[in-house]
């Protein structure tokens, strides 16, 4: 079957640069035919991105970026297939924003004690969004001329391991893939790259619905590594291009990065078996 879904995109209601409408009139000059909004810990842009695709004849698959770890580890959930609105789920996305907000000021103290000095408006102003993260931080030094690059304000401050760093407050992969689950959607790891392949094998264990095999940072080895992954624990794949938009410098990626029509209908049929 041909066609093409791009199942990993932000937008500006996380960390993107462009409105859900503007997403979608990207995926029509791709011929994208499905694509899902994935931005982290909320489902705003979802009934927006869906209204437009309606428009323009573009599938929005409902989809959120969840952030959990194993041993201090980060990784990424994508779930698809939940619908904005489901209070379990909202519930959590909820709490996790504020403690976006609460790590955002951390993040800021710690700057303004090597000699940054960035207001929580500065950043706020980047964050015209529900869910504030460190990209919002790095636009605002850019904008105040700390840095000389997006890059540069994680690699120098608030990388990992950085001066001005704070860790995140996480879900247990196990309690995030269940409230997906209970939530009626499938779970799936994201980017997993350089994942370590003990921390692969715990996440598989725990119940994970599949891999992102499909990523801009994977290699052919990699995405061959992760087809024979998926297909020897009988999982799901996904992919997309992670898109973001604006400083990234990422543009070249979408449309480029993507998965087919037969993965969007596998991940249906598993749904419709889990109703079963």
């Amino acid at each position: 079957m041909n066609g093409k879904a791009d199942l990993h995109i932000h937008t500006n209601h996380s960390d993107g640069f462009y409105s859900p409408k503007e997403i979608v009139l990207k995926a029509k000059e791709k011929s994208l035919d499905i694509i899902s909004i994935t931005d982290h810990d909320n489902l705003s842009a979802v009934k927006e991105a869906s209204e437009a695709g309606k428009e323009f004849g573009i599938e929005v698959i409902s989809g959120v970026e969840i952030s959990s770890d194993i041993r201090d580890k980060e990784v990424h959930i994508l779930a698809y297939f939940i619908e904005p609105g489901n209070e379990e789920v909202e519930r959590y996305l909820s709490f996790f924003r504020e403690e976006r907000k609460k790590r955002a000021l951390r993040i800021l103290d710690k700057l303004r004690s090597i000699g940054i000095s960035l207001s929580a408006d500065d950043v706020m102003k980047k964050a015209d969004t529900l869910a504030i993260g460190r990209p919002h931080i790095a636009h605002a030094m850019l904008e105040k001329g700390f840095v000389n690059s997006y890059f540069e304000a994680f690699n120098k401050y608030i990388g990992n391991g950085c001066p001005a760093y704070e860790k995140k407050v996480h879900l247990s992969p196990q309690s995030a893939f269940k409230i997906i689950s209970d939530a009626g959607g499938l779970s799936f790891i994201a980017h997993p790259g350089n994942m370590p392949d003990d921390i692969l094998k715990e996440l598989i264990e725990a119940g994970v619905d599949g891999i992102e095999v499909f990523h801009p940072s994977h290699s052919p080895q990699h995405i061959k590594f992760y087809k024979g992954i998926v297909n020897e624990y009988f999982l799901l794949e996904s992919g997309g291009s992670d898109f973001h938009g604006g400083k990234r410098d990422d543009e070249k990626n979408f449309g480029k990065y993507f998965s087919s029509l037969e993965v969007v209908n596998a991940m249906r049929n598993r749904l419709l078996k889990n109703t079963a």
